[in-house]
């Protein structure tokens, strides 16, 4: 696997795109914005369309927002599908729609080319330490081709099923995050209100059952007033609709992601989408009349 495509060059893929062309690789380049001239002095090759970027590349790598963004790569004017050819493998690694992207799948499927959807987690630190977690839905066959190449921008990574899949996981993962970022803004938060110094409340419980990696990253953001983002509110409110549309079709109550999204709605009332989102603590904050400082 010596061509590689990579189709969007944000926070996320232009780390991701690096490492690749750090191994050995050749990456053709594309994005909405112009293509980053680091990339383009490590060796990357910019193309002005998805379709050449299809048409030269033994596997395509798409990192974007949102379903629409995917779609409009995937199908749109000058996409991926009019490029592709046999036996190319097509990768998404965004977070979109698990029912958007078997049909995205079978379409692409329908041209001779794999397709593996493959989302990631990690945020931006994982993206530059080449330490994300990758959740892989899609043909053995094609996973096998890929993981070498995975395993330049992961560590843990992981086949779990047919195409859709690995997007159901990440839907998963992402309720997870957000609860667990609501639990330890309420942790840090009574600890707080009730006169305890919340950083070390915080390293306390890092040595107990409590201990979480959310505790130890986003834990330190609140008592810092750090919410620059890693990973966008806008982002996380886009899986968890993802989440509670999916838990709407199958019949589901998912009642505690209902009441994360709402927290995250109201930081976006206050201007927050493009927060990082442990500062989800700032809704709760805001209905306690108390914000987490370090004493």
């Amino acid at each position: 696997m010596t061509n590689i495509g990579f189709i969007g060059l944000g926070t996320m893929g232009r780390p991701m795109a690096g490492h690749l062309m750090a191994a050995g690789h050749r990456v053709l380049l594309h994005d909405v914005a112009p293509v980053a001239p680091e990339l383009i002095a490590a060796g990357g090759i910019a193309c002005k369309t998805s379709k050449q970027v299809a048409e030269e590349a033994d596997a395509v790598i798409i990192m974007v927002p949102d379903t629409p963004h995917v779609e409009a790569v995937l199908f749109g004017k000058d996409g991926v599908a009019s490029g592709i050819s046999k036996g190319k493998i097509v990768v998404d690694m965004s977070s979109i729609s698990p029912l958007a992207t078997k049909e995205f799948a079978k379409k692409i499927e329908a041209l001779g080319a794999d397709y593996l959807d493959a989302p990631v987690s990690g945020g931006e630190v994982g993206a530059k330490a080449a330490s994300l977690t990758i959740m892989v839905g899609g043909p053995e066959r094609a996973f096998g081709t890929m993981k070498p190449v995975f395993d330049k921008m992961g560590k843990n990574v992981t086949r779990v099923g047919a195409n859709g899949d690995g997007q159901t996981t990440k839907v998963a993962n992402q309720i997870i995050v957000a609860l667990t970022i609501e639990a330890v803004s309420e942790a840090l938060l009574f600890a707080s209100k009730a006169g305890a110094d919340p950083a070390l409340v915080r390293q306390a419980l890092m040595g107990g059952f409590a201990s979480s990696r959310i505790l130890e990253v986003h834990g330190e953001r609140m008592v810092k007033r750090n919410f620059d983002p890693g990973f966008r509110i806008e982002l996380h409110q886009k899986d968890l609709n993802l989440a509670l549309e999916g838990a709407r079709t199958l019949g589901l109550s998912l009642p505690s992601t209902a009441v994360a999204q709402q927290l995250f709605s109201a930081c976006t009332a206050h201007g927050g989408k493009g927060w990082d989102h442990s500062a989800m603590v700032r809704a709760l904050e805001l209905m306690a009349g108390h914000e987490i400082a370090a004493a």
